[in-house]
This record gives C-alpha cells, structure tokens and sequence, in this order.
C-alpha cells in the first residue's frame, strides 16, 4: 500500500491553531485547519510520532475515504469500493461509531450497520472468508461522519483519547483535560528556564504539563495507542518514534514549577499524579491560599484554573478569592498571569481589565483565557 496517508489530529474548539502548529513543529506542512481538526498528508512514520508528540490533540485518525452519499444503497457501495483489506486483517476486530448532521441520511445506527456490512463483505472478498469474520485481533475502529451528505470514513489510530496521558491516579470534582492544560502553558511565553506557578493546582495537571514540555518529554511516552500493532505500519516506525523521543527528553533541565491549593487533599494527589508522571520531585507542590501568592524571583508566570463559581453557593466565595488574588498580584508586576475561567465578571474582581482575552472550552463550558503581560525586570 501507499506510504503516504491523510491523518487528521482532532481538537477542542478554539484550539485547532496550536495543534496546526504542533503538527507542523515535527515536520509536516502540508496541513489544512478545519473546526475541530487538522488535516495534513504524511508518510505511515508520522501516525506513532503525532500520538507521542501532540500534546493538545484529542485523537489521531486515518483518512481511508471521502465521498458524497444521498442513499444507504450509495453509503453501501462507495464504502465497500475502499481498499480495507490493505488496512485490516482478516482477523481484525472492527467496530463502527458515527455520527450525522445536516445530512440526508440521518440515522446514525442505520448508517454504523450499513458501514460495518460493507467493510465486512470487503474483508471476507479479499481475504477470501466464505463465513462470518471472527474478529478476534487487535481493534481498528471505523467511524463514520456524515456532513451535508458529505461521509468521511477514519480508522482510530490512537484508541484511548490523548489527553489520557497515564499519569492521573487521582482527580477533584472539576479536572482539567490534560490537553487543555498543555493548551494553556504553549499560549504563553514561558520559557524552561523561568518560574511557573499555578495558584489553584487541583490535581496538578497545569504543573505537569508545564515540566513535561518545560524538560521536552513526550506526552504520550508512558501509554499505549490501538495502531501499535498494526501491521500495516510497521513496529520499526514505533521503534524509531520512541527511540526519537527518549533522545529528544532534556532530562537535566532544572525546573522552577510550583503547584499550589487551598485543600491540602489536592496537594497530596497533585504529588501523587507527578510521581506516576515521572517527574519526582521536578515540581514543588505546597498548601496555601492563592492570596498569599509570594514568589522569590521576578520575570515569572502564573497560569491558573480557579473555581468558577458555578454554584450558587460558591459565587460568593469565588468573587472573593478573585478579589483577592488580584490585590496580591499587585505587588508583583513583573509577573505574566494568565486564568481561565467562566466567569464573565472576573476583570471586575480582580481589579484589571486584561491585556488579552481568548475564548476556550473546557469540556462544555464557555470560558476565557484572561492574559496579563508582566513588565520584565533585569
């Protein structure tokens, strides 16, 4: 088969762009940014590479067909017309997911079964199976997308989601997606080599991020991804990929990170998730409130989540820590602070109008990256 495929690196609204650039930061140009996607051509290496490199992706799927279907009679054909034998072995396990807008054929299921039907009628043809296909090897899952009679057919090559890094054994009540928190950090300036703090760590997931991309490790080096055993890729690109990012880890950068919470519960599972990550005693982790925010050095970052104050009976309280945190920051100007929250008042409470608003999601809720530029110090 080809050795050149079309893959597509799935994103979280609003931050299609920095995939688009984490793509094109391990070689591939060819990319084209779409809602919810990047899309770029490249040879079979670049399938083991985007799933241990891309820190801000959600899931990395194989392009096998694009065409226009108004019928299921015409779903059925166009589909069985693809070459899956040279993807999916006789023995491979294939299940269908979908998913339809704005488009003729609407019935989700009925389009997952004709898929499935199909793909199997190939496989049984060319891999010359008179019977049923016993499914029995490692997954390859279909999915079918379906926009304005547009059908795009995609091999999973991730399985679990990316953001599943490997290292949460623990989580509050509200954590934050491990792609997200990578999110935050590359939208900032903050170098390896200068402090970084988040106030309202949680879980830890902001501060880990930061000491992976701060010593240059791999997000995806401590998991597993469902194409490791394809064969049709090949286990010496899996070699080589991770030979690649064991090479690339700059294990001897010294780190200045420090993660923080008010629930000293938090903190023992912020040291806890960093440990399984392999980073030790790479991040300081302490019990403090957020207003007695009191750093050592200038020039630094501070990248937070805080409660949003979602429930009526936290607004108060969350109003007040705003409030708070922006009177302590004051002392501080040199300083780079950037929160994201869903609070639409939160300038109001912490005292500044931001230098820079960016509209994210975290998960389904509406939220805004509040950027305040410190003025550097020598």
């Amino acid at each position: 088969m080809t050795k050149t495929v079309t893959l597509i690196a799935t994103a979280a609204m609003g931050l299609e762009s920095i995939v688009a650039s984490e793509v094109r930061d391990l070689g591939y140009q060819d990319v084209t940014v779409e809602n919810g996607k990047v899309v770029f051509q490249a040879d079979v290496s670049a399938i083991p590479r985007c799933n241990l490199w891309l820190r801000t992706a959600d899931r990395i799927k194989v392009l096998i067909g694009k065409f226009e279907a108004r019928s299921f009679d015409e779903l059925f054909e166009k589909t069985k017309a693809l070459d899956w034998h040279e993807y999916i072995p006789e023995d491979g396990e294939f299940p269908v997911i979908g998913k339809s807008v704005k488009s003729q054929l609407f019935s989700v299921s009925d389009c997952q079964a004709i898929v499935k039907k199909s793909v199997a009628e190939k496989l049984k043809q060319k891999h010359g199976i008179a019977s049923w296909l016993e499914e029995s090897g490692d997954l390859y899952r279909i999915e079918v997308a379906i926009l304005k009679d547009v059908v795009s057919l995609t091999l999973d090559a991730s399985g679990i989601g990316l953001h599943k890094r490997g290292y949460r054994i623990g989580q509050g009540e509200a954590p934050l997606k491990e792609t997200l928190a990578a999110a935050l950090v590359k939208l900032t300036n903050w170098r390896a080599d200068e402090p970084l703090v988040d106030p309202f760590c949680g879980s830890g997931t902001i501060a880990i991020e930061a000491a992976l991309i701060g010593q240059n490790i791999a997000p995806g080096f401590n998991r597993e991804f469902s194409s490791e055993n394809w064969g049709w890729i090949g286990s010496k690109h899996w070699e080589k990929a991770l030979e690649e990012a064991e090479d690339l880890a700059n294990y001897d950068q010294v780190l200045d990170i420090t993660g923080s919470d008010i629930d000293h519960r938090m903190v023992e599972v912020a040291k806890a998730n960093a440990i399984e990550a392999g980073l030790g005693d790479l991040v300081s982790w302490k019990q403090m409130q957020a207003r007695d925010f009191n750093p050592k050095k200038n020039n630094g970052y501070v990248i937070g989540n805080p409660p949003y104050g979602e429930r009526i009976g936290d607004k108060k309280e969350v109003e007040t820590m705003y409030k708070d945190f922006g009177i302590a920051m004051q002392d501080y100007p040199s300083w780079s602070i950037y929160i994201l929250t869903s609070n639409e008042h939160f300038e109001t409470f912490y005292g500044l109008k931001a230098t820079k608003k960016r509209k994210l999601f975290n998960g389904f809720i509406k939220t805004d990256y509040y950027q305040y530029f410190g003025k550097k110090v020598k």
